[in-house]
């Protein structure tokens, strides 16, 4: 079966990556399916998601899935077009904290309980490595938005600083398999791959 390529696009927080992401998959002239992963948890994420949702084609379609997007993809990916999937790190985040609702104490004492760790990791990167093998077997065109959450402080809390942790790994993991990876700066995209320098092939005069 001739596969799809595979399209990573990270950012931070209003670079652009999304509405560079919705291009790409205008462009690419198929029927998209738009994955959103995004909770309507308060009233801004719900006027987030509304926004969104206006600046999308009609014609498109779009599944809410919070956390079983691998499965998701597995399924509907075995069709021609494209599914543009916005976002990995809203993700985690539906990953990290269903089913485990932390407790204040964790908070307070710099440590989250026994054992949450261990199955917070174990749940994420899970979905993550299906994901990935789910994107690059897809025969549709697969477009994955992220976030890049590494550049500032180091976060405050345990619960923060675990959240950080696996999506730079998910980055990672998804930016090496990806035919693309690219990052949205200020709404101009670089191209992640045509820029890396190999440590293997990189010579120190």
């Amino acid at each position: 079966m001739e596969h799809g390529r595979f399209y990573f696009i990270t950012g931070g927080a209003r670079s652009g990556k999304s509405a560079y992401a919705e291009l790409l998959a205008s462009a690419l002239e198929r029927a998209v399916t738009y994955v959103a992963t995004a909770e309507a948890g308060d009233a801004e994420m719900k006027e987030r998601i509304a926004r969104h949702r206006r600046r999308r084609p009609a014609s498109w379609t779009t599944i809410e899935e919070p956390r079983a997007v691998a499965g998701l993809l597995e399924r509907i990916g075995q069709q021609e077009g494209t599914i543009l999937i916005d976002c990995l790190t809203l993700l985690i985040t539906n990953l990290i904290y269903h089913d485990w609702p932390l407790q204040p104490a964790g908070a307070s004492t710099g440590v989250l309980p026994p054992g949450v760790t261990e199955q917070i990791e174990d749940r994420v990167t899970a979905e993550v490595r299906r994901l990935v093998e789910a994107a690059c077997s897809s025969r549709a065109q697969v477009i994955l938005v992220s976030n890049e959450v590494g550049l500032g402080l180091v976060p405050a809390s345990p619960e923060a600083r675990l959240f950080r942790d696996l999506a730079g790994w998910a980055n990672q993991a998804m930016a090496a398999r990806a035919d693309r990876a690219l990052m949205i700066v200020s709404g101009l995209a670089l191209d992640l791959k045509a820029l890396h320098c190999d440590p293997r092939q990189t010579v120190f005069g």
